[in-house]
């Protein structure tokens, strides 16, 4: 009952004339930059990260909670208008919500895509709601050897389940952990790997990683294979509400819940995130299906399913970020620093510390969930006009928003050289297979994780196996290998799906270009297709 006032008291907070404002304008703004193509939710997160910091705490979180969701939602518009995911979440919207457009039925994808992302994202915030508090009740027991288990558990499964490889997503957190080392030893007051340069004594800002990663070397790494000439948007063609029959309601209504179950738990949990959940999702709605034939050529319930565990693993993602103050995948990381930038540490004690805060935090999101309906469903047509922006425009734009907010985090020059740096080493590991997840990862938990390891070695003298005798981090380290196993057989199965769909995708590129020689077909936009559909761990493999 104490959580109900607390959350009625967060609504009163979050419905104040301003902070409903704030949350607007953070939906309208994340959709906008979250429906631009090649841009998944966590650049436009990095991104929009500068513009917070000038307001006070609360509206800051109200309006970072808007651009978190808005992102998300922004994100199916692209895959199925222009079929261009901007992360490997959002592969089989593409998929099947393209074949739907090029079928005439854009406005039908997008209708059970923002639906579905509504009932989703509601039903997995009361999840939020529910599990949050008593997951932080517990958490205020755990000691500093309990914490090392747990960020341990965070740094192993981020590093082994994200990526094209298990050594590629180690090797990315290995260089995050490197990164985070960086600056002044707070105990011993050494400098470390600052090559005696003075900018560096601080440590590198998690901001001007984020962006560098996920700005500046995402667009470097599209510039670098950007083709001519203008990209075919499929048009939306007629309003939701005439779109969406009888029987689109009745294959959608199941899918939503189905995906709902499957995103939120997996979302709580460092198991792969929302890639492995969509994929999921996507192998229960084919098997349950009656329309299994459809599935490949446009089936309704290939993007209800997926979305659904899209969006409702992206607020399963809050619950270990703020009750224990652990991100699992890119994104929550950058919320983190969000956190972080006002000198607020997300964990057990924020929801004693700070309940105001938390709890309008929670409000917005709901508010934000309705505000996002409203503006996706009948504005769709609007956000299909900003796939138009020529993409050498596009990405200007967004190098030169990217230097101006580095610039903004310390008012110092060499913060934009940083960024150059960090830039150009994104654009290598994107090119190369690495996925930039786990080095963000690495840089926001290490110092986390070396602080707690301090603390639990003076607890006991000197003696590292009482790390592992301590009740939960036994427990912790058994999950562990649990969580792994699982989620490379999860990890193999979405591979599976990945290639049955690419053969497919080639067979039907092959089909077009034959027609195409004899002159029945005058484009094809196949080609673009799997040439952008990179996600946020590595390049498409062919």
């Amino acid at each position: 009952m104490d959580n109900i006032s607390l959350l009625l008291e967060g609504f009163a907070t979050a419905l104040q004339p301003q902070y409903l404002l704030f949350a607007f304008l953070g939906v309208l703004v994340g959709t906008a930059v979250g429906v631009l193509p090649g841009i998944g939710p966590a650049m436009t997160v990095a991104l929009l990260l500068p513009l917070t910091y000038t307001l006070d705490p609360t509206a800051a979180l109200i309006t970072f909670a808007g651009i978190y969701y808005g992102g998300m939602y922004g994100g199916s518009t692209t895959s199925i208008l222009l079929n261009t995911p901007g992360e490997s979440a959002s592969i089989i919207t593409a998929i099947e919500g393209n074949k739907m457009a090029r079928l005439g039925r854009a406005a039908t994808a997008l209708a059970t895509a923002a639906i579905g992302s509504f009932i989703a994202g509601t039903i997995a915030t009361v999840g939020l709601t529910l599990l949050a508090p008593v997951l932080a009740q517990f958490a205020v027991s755990l000691g500093p050897a309990d914490y090392v288990a747990l960020i341990v558990v965070a740094f192993i499964t981020v590093g082994a389940l994200l990526g094209s490889s298990v050594a590629r997503g180690m090797s990315s957190l290995g260089i995050g952990l490197f990164i985070g080392l960086i600056g002044t030893d707070l105990l011993s007051g050494q400098a470390r790997y600052t090559l005696g340069l003075l900018p560096l004594a601080d440590g590198i800002d998690v901001v001007l990683v984020a962006v560098g990663l996920f700005a500046v070397g995402e667009t470097l790494y599209v510039a670098a294979r950007l083709r001519h000439g203008s990209i075919p948007v499929t048009p939306v063609g007629g309003s939701w509400r005439h779109s969406m029959k009888r029987d689109d309601w009745r294959r959608s209504w199941a899918p939503w819940l189905r995906g709902t179950a499957i995103g939120f738990p997996i979302g709580t949990i460092p198991a792969g995130g929302a890639d492995v959940a969509t994929f999921l999702s996507y192998a229960t709605e084919k098997k349950l299906s009656k329309h299994k034939s459809e599935f490949g050529h446009g089936a309704i319930e290939g993007v209800a399913g997926p979305e659904s565990a899209n969006n409702a693993a992206a607020a399963g993602v809050l619950v270990p970020l703020l009750t224990l103050g652990l991100p699992t995948t890119a994104t929550a990381a950058i919320i983190l620093t969000a956190f972080q930038s006002y000198g607020i540490q997300p964990g057990p004690r924020l929801f004693e510390n700070q309940p105001e805060l938390v709890w309008a935090l929670i409000a917005s999101l709901y508010i934000g969930n309705v505000m996002l309906i409203v503006l996706n469903l009948p504005l769709v047509g609007m956000w299909a006009k900003v796939l138009r922006i020529p993409r050498p425009y596009l990405y200007a734009g967004i190098m030169t928003f990217a230097a101006l907010g580095a610039y903004a985090v310390n008012f110092q020059t060499v913060d934009v050289f940083i960024l150059l740096v960090i830039g150009v080493l994104g654009f290598f590991m994107r090119r190369y297979g690495y996925p930039v997840a786990p080095l963000v990862v690495g840089m926001i938990l290490g110092p986390m994780g070396e602080e707690y390891l301090r603390k639990a070695l003076q607890q006991s003298q000197g003696d590292v196996v009482s790390l592992f005798l301590h009740p939960f981090a036994a427990v912790a380290y058994g999950v562990l290998a649990v969580l792994i196993i699982g989620g490379l057989w999860l990890k193999r199965r979405r591979r599976r799906y990945e290639a049955a769909l690419e053969q497919a995708l080639t067979s039907e590129i092959a089909v077009q270009a034959a027609a195409e020689t004899a002159g029945l077909v005058p484009g094809s936009a196949a080609a673009h297709e799997l040439d952008h559909r990179d996600d946020a761990d590595g390049p498409t493999r062919r």
